[in-house]
């Protein structure tokens, strides 16, 4: 997602210096700032590399980890399709508190997965354009959303992993609805929609899923908290604890399993930004983070976001950091 988008203002980037090198024992029980421990591990070990086919840790959680449930299924550049199409054969059959898992850790945990845009944005410009309200003021109902130099868009890459999540999370119960499935519906939803789907859901946690469209030269990733907001028709105080939570343990977990560094350019080395601009967070009533998994315009970090075996590690990073947030281990 590029920050000049319905859902962003541009903000202040923050240009904090290179994080130092230096080997640290972490508990991933304390994710306080789980991004920036999680970093410092991984330099002090190694890049294992974007491209790598090495398998992920063990969650520290003592929960069972995403990577154990999805033990056997190789990943691969196919995306991981639907796992109950609808009539039209595109996933859109889901019941509208998606399809739960026979049994599992998760059994009775509904989850939101938010694939950030759509793909046949750009052929409806007119309705993305119209301006909803997002309760501190209205914004245009979405964007088309960024894409790597080489034309692999934003869009193909969050529902993607959003399809590789869900998988993951189904098969240790949960109940997982998305915001929208391929090309249906055909454009949108618009962001104030997506706040709803998550809320008529009753979800115990939400997640949107985006990348970047920063400058060359500015790389990693960043989770984006819901600010403190009460004004219109928002008010997020009552999840911004809670949001704050899952958005620590997803920081922590994303990193440790993708080895992706929190964003140079926004957070001061964190990997987390608290924002009060974005609909999809002000209207949220249910925990709700954004993730930018990574810049899109950087040849480096292009390189992980066009690789399906760092979209499989991108989904097992946020799955495990929502399992933990779920069994609150």
């Amino acid at each position: 997602m590029s920050y000049t988008g319905p859902d962003f203002d541009v903000p202040q980037p923050e240009r904090p210096g290179r994080l130092r090198r230096g080997l640290l024992t972490v508990s991933l029980a304390a994710l306080v700032p789980g991004a920036l421990l999680g970093w410092l591990v991984y330099e002090a070990v190694g890049d294992p590399g974007g491209g790598s086919d090495t398998a992920a840790p063990p969650s520290a959680t003592g929960s069972p980890s995403a990577s154990e449930a999805s033990k056997g299924a190789k990943a691969s550049e196919k995306p991981v399709p639907p796992s109950s199409p609808g009539q039209n054969g595109k996933g859109a059959g889901r019941s509208p508190a998606g399809t739960p898992a026979a049994s599992g850790p998760l059994k009775g945990k509904v989850v939101v997965i938010d694939p950030g845009h759509n793909q046949g944005n750009f052929r409806h410009t007119a309705e993305i354009n119209r301006t909803v309200d997002i309760g501190t003021n209205r914004k245009e109902c979405d964007t088309t959303g960024t894409s790597t130099n080489a034309g692999y868009t934003e869009a193909r890459f969050t529902m993607d992993v959003a399809h590789r999540l869900r998988a993951l999370l189904e098969a240790q119960g949960a109940t997982v609805k998305l915001t929208h499935d391929g090309d249906s519906p055909a454009w949108g939803p618009c962001v104030d929609e997506r706040a709803r789907i998550g809320n008529n859901a009753h979800a115990d946690a939400s997640v949107s899923i985006h990348a970047d469209g920063a400058a060359s030269g500015d790389r990693g990733f960043h989770v984006i908290l819901p600010g403190a907001v009460h004004a219109g028709s928002a008010d997020t105080r009552p999840i911004v604890s809670s949001s704050r939570d899952l958005g620590e343990r997803i920081a922590g977990n994303f990193v440790r399993v993708t080895g992706e560094a929190p964003s140079n350019y926004i957070g001061g080395g964190t990997g987390l930004v608290t924002r009060k601009d974005l609909g999809g967070l002000n209207l949220s009533t249910v925990p709700k983070v954004f993730i930018e998994c990574g810049n899109m315009r950087d040849s480096k970090d292009a390189a992980s976001l066009t690789s399906g075996d760092w979209r499989q590690k991108a989904a097992e990073g946020i799955s495990e950091g929502i399992v933990s947030f779920l069994r609150g281990s």
